[in-house]
């Protein structure tokens, strides 16, 4: 098994070569419009797996995973004579799935940025149901801000407090007397 960086180091060198041959040495005119994406290396280094897009319409596309398959053998070997290891890893091609994804989110944000135009469009007239600002706010007695001032502070009656001897008084239960 090979380390996880060497994988990645052979996967972009892959990546560099299969574009290079493909711009270079292939001449078929289906694989004009491809742009190599990403490439992923197995662990053990045997497989290679080719993310691509193409520009165009689903004819294009068909006609460049075509080419893609019939150019697999050249491109293997370029990558095998480049790339000096010992084993020449298979090349699988994938289309990309990322501009289709990327498609989708743009039409997703462009559906909430609506929604939040007819938001802002219904809050232009709109009233607050209750206060405008609804949460407390801090109590502002300026008798509380002088800590000599203990004219505020509720005292009790000197007279009310048990007899610590007293197990009625213990128990909860005064007696008056």
């Amino acid at each position: 098994m090979a380390d996880a960086p060497r994988a990645r180091r052979l996967a972009k060198r892959i990546s560099q070569i299969v574009a290079s041959t493909l711009e270079h040495e292939v001449k078929d005119p289906r694989l004009a419009m491809v742009t190599i994406t990403d490439t992923r290396v197995t662990a053990d280094l045997r497989e290679a797996t080719v993310y691509y897009t193409v520009y165009g319409d689903e004819a294009e596309q068909a006609g460049s995973a075509a080419a893609l398959a019939s150019a697999r053998g050249v491109l293997r070997t370029a990558v095998g004579r480049q790339t000096g290891v010992r084993f020449t890893p298979s090349l699988a091609f994938v289309p990309d799935a990322v501009p289709e994804g990327a498609a989708r989110l743009d039409e997703l944000l462009e559906g909430v940025r609506q929604a939040d135009a007819e938001v802002a469009t219904l809050a232009v007239g709109a009233s607050y149901a209750g206060e405008a600002d609804p949460y407390r706010k801090p109590r502002e007695d300026d008798d509380l801000e002088d800590p000599e001032d203990l004219d505020d502070v509720p005292v009790g009656d000197e007279h009310d407090e048990p007899d610590p001897g007293s197990a009625a008084d213990r128990d909860g239960v005064r007696s008056t007397g």
